[in-house]
Parts: C-alpha cells; sequence; structure tokens
C-alpha cells in the first residue's frame, strides 16, 4: 500500500448472507462501491466471509481492494455511467404478480438469502419471477420495512446494490443442475432510494457465454423513473 493510500477494517454482518454462510453478493459489493467515487464496477474473486473483520484499501488511482489476510476477495474500480434502459417497465401489480410464479425448485443456496428468499422477515424479501407479459424478463418488488440500514433517510447504498442483484438471475439461469454465483457488478445509483415506498425491479439478459451469463436490472420508482441500474455477470458452477 503507497503512503497515501487508505485503509479500513469491515465487517458484513451475518444477516446479510446470500449462500447460508457467505455474503450476499450484491450487498457486498455495494460495501466495496461506496469507496469508489460515482458508478462502480466490483469484482468478486473469492466468497465474501461474514462477521469477520475484513481490511479495505483506497489506493491513489480510485482502486480499491478488500482482503482476507493475504487474500484478496474483491476489488472495484470507478466507472463510466451505465447504458442500460429495460425493455419493458412493469407495473408494480405486473411485478407482484411475477413473484407470485417463481419457480418452486428454486437452489437450495439461495433459500435463506438476505435478499430474495420469501421467509426471511428480517430482510428485503425481493422475490422475482416471470413477467406475464416478458416471461423472458424478471420482476420483483422492493418494499424496504424498518431495520433496513438508512443512510441520510434513504436506503443505504449497500441495500440498493443488494436488490438490483438478485433479479438479474434470468430465466436463462433457471433449472440448471448446478447454480450460478455473482462474479461481478457495475451499477449506477441516479437518485436517493426512499424507504417504505414499494417499488419495482426488473432484470433482462444481455448475453450467455458458456457458464457466463450477463444481465441488467433497474429499479423503478411507481411512476415508472429509473432509480438505479446495474449489469451483472453470473457464472454457473461446474458440474
Amino acid at each position: 500500500m503507497s503512503p497515501t493510500a487508505t485503509s479500513a477494517s469491515v465487517v458484513l454482518g451475518r444477516r446479510f448472507n446470500g449462500p447460508p454462510a457467505t455474503a450476499n453478493g450484491g450487498y457486498a459489493c455495494g460495501v466495496v462501491a461506496r469507496h469508489v467515487d460515482g458508478p462502480a464496477q466490483v469484482s468478486l474473486r473469492r466468497p465474501v466471509p461474514l462477521g469477520a473483520p475484513l481490511e479495505l484499501e483506497r489506493h491513489d488511482d480510485g482502486h480499491v481492494t478488500l482482503h482476507d489476510g493475504a487474500t484478496l476477495i474483491a476489488e472495484a474500480d470507478p466507472a463510466l455511467p451505465l447504458d442500460l434502459e429495460p425493455p419493458y417497465r412493469p407495473t408494480l401489480e405486473e411485478a407482484r404478480e411475477a413473484a407470485s410464479a417463481r419457480p418452486g425448485d428454486w437452489p437450495e443456496t439461495f433459500g435463506s438469502c438476505y435478499v430474495c428468499a420469501p421467509a426471511r422477515r428480517d430482510g428485503l424479501r425481493v422475490v422475482f419471477g416471470p413477467l406475464a407479459a416478458r416471461p423472458e424478463l424478471t420482476g420483483a418488488v422492493l418494499h424496504a420495512g424498518p431495520g433496513v440500514p438508512l443512510d441520510d433517510g434513504a436506503l443505504a447504498p449497500e441495500i440498493v446494490w443488494a436488490a438490483l442483484d438478485c433479479p438479474s438471475y434470468t430465466p436463462p439461469l433457471w433449472g440448471h443442475a448446478q447454480p450460478s454465483l455473482l462474479a461481478g457488478m457495475h451499477a449506477e445509483l441516479l437518485e436517493p432510494v426512499p424507504a417504505g415506498e414499494a417499488m419495482t425491479v426488473v432484470g433482462w439478459t444481455l448475453g450467455i457465454d458458456g457458464r457466463k451469463h450477463r444481465s441488467a436490472t433497474a429499479l423503478l420508482a411507481q411512476d415508472g423513473r429509473m432509480l438505479a441500474r446495474a449489469e451483472a455477470l453470473w457464472i454457473r458452477l461446474p458440474g
């Protein structure tokens, strides 16, 4: 680390899990992205531990790294604004209907996810499923209740990143013997996201290359205004 770089110890609370023992990928990306100015590109190099002190460093050029001891866990860089528009903007009611249509044989890996598990009373409950009008897209509702981390009265940035994560697990990833895990996100927060209001999340596919899947999400206010957007990279586990 250069003499002018800054470092801090961060701990991701155990409640913010994706798989049972490690962090939700979007939440982890958001924690790192807090230390990047503007839109950020975050790459996850390893599953992110929960409940343990990790070392976060911000380097002179804006590059940010997250380490668990000597092991690089994640890294991030400033990024250009995203050029993404959802191919369809569902209404809140369409998003609710999509959530109720999620397939029943969901990967056990995500059964207790802080973001998308329907039974997590302390979670975001951003349950997603195929939109009736556009079944190749996902729809979900974000309605953050009490206890969700805030920043100046709006949802904390890492919560917005988390909400953009799970609905990017779009239909081409479903039904495989092995689930896919988030490998990275490029996200842009356009406006503060209000707490206590129901909002729509829509996800769509950008491209598939073997086990790699690129997808995108947008968080929409009830008037259809885009509040945040992201591009995600998922990689299906081998086997």
